[in-house]
């Protein structure tokens, strides 16, 4: 194992750690002395990684592993949703593989609203980065409208496909087979590549 392996390892531990002990306690009962120690390290190897509390709980297991904007920009030719829906394809195969963990993490998300701010930032940093890949893919100006939108609603339709995903697993339907994250995705992508079109009203669900 590479120095990198073992850092990508000690980093999924913390955020593994972190998550488990806010899931059972609530976030802010949590303490970086406490992760360090179901971790396995030292609060000193925390703080390698991380510079609070909060940056664990909203870490994204996937850092280091999967870089969606290079994939992007080395696609082969065609429509840019479609390259970045295949550019992602890789990082949403590592999250169902990992499934128990990242439905903990959104869960953790969701029950502890004081994160989303934090997770905001981040996102936006991303849709920043894929903006950016999605300029360079098309070869279009940094000031042209058209990045920024396509990142800002594939990031959006992503965030959907993600808490369909859960909820779904929340809910634990046994009637019907539960979706894959990458069924909820492509669901999602089909959506915008349709325009999204109003939709057929639900069986008796039309307007009263």
């Amino acid at each position: 194992m590479n120095r990198d392996d073992k850092r990508r390892l000690t980093r999924r531990a913390l955020i593994g750690a972190a998550l488990r002990l806010a899931d059972e306690r609530g976030a802010d009962r949590v303490t970086v002395d406490e992760i360090s120690e179901a971790a396995g390290v030292s609060p000193r190897t925390f703080f390698n990684y991380f510079p609070a509390r909060e940056d664990a709980l909203v870490g994204d297991p996937l850092e280091g592993v999967t870089d969606p904007r290079e994939l992007l920009i080395g696609a082969p030719p065609g429509p840019a949703l479609a390259a970045v829906e295949a550019a992602l394809a890789p990082a949403i195969r590592l999250i169902q593989d990992d499934r128990e963990l990242w439905l903990l993490r959104l869960r953790v998300i969701m029950n502890n609203p004081h994160l989303l701010p934090r997770l905001a930032a981040t996102a936006a940093t991303a849709e920043q980065e894929m903006t950016a890949a999605i300029a360079e893919r098309l070869g279009l100006t940094p000031g042209h409208p058209y990045p920024p939108v396509l990142a800002a609603v594939t990031g959006a339709a992503l965030r959907v496909a993600l808490m369909r995903w859960a909820a779904d697993a929340q809910n634990g339907a046994t009637d019907v087979p539960e979706m894959r994250l990458s069924d909820h995705v492509h669901e999602a992508f089909g959506m915008v590549a349709g325009g999204l079109a109003d939709p057929p009203p639900s069986p008796h669900r039309g307007i009263r």
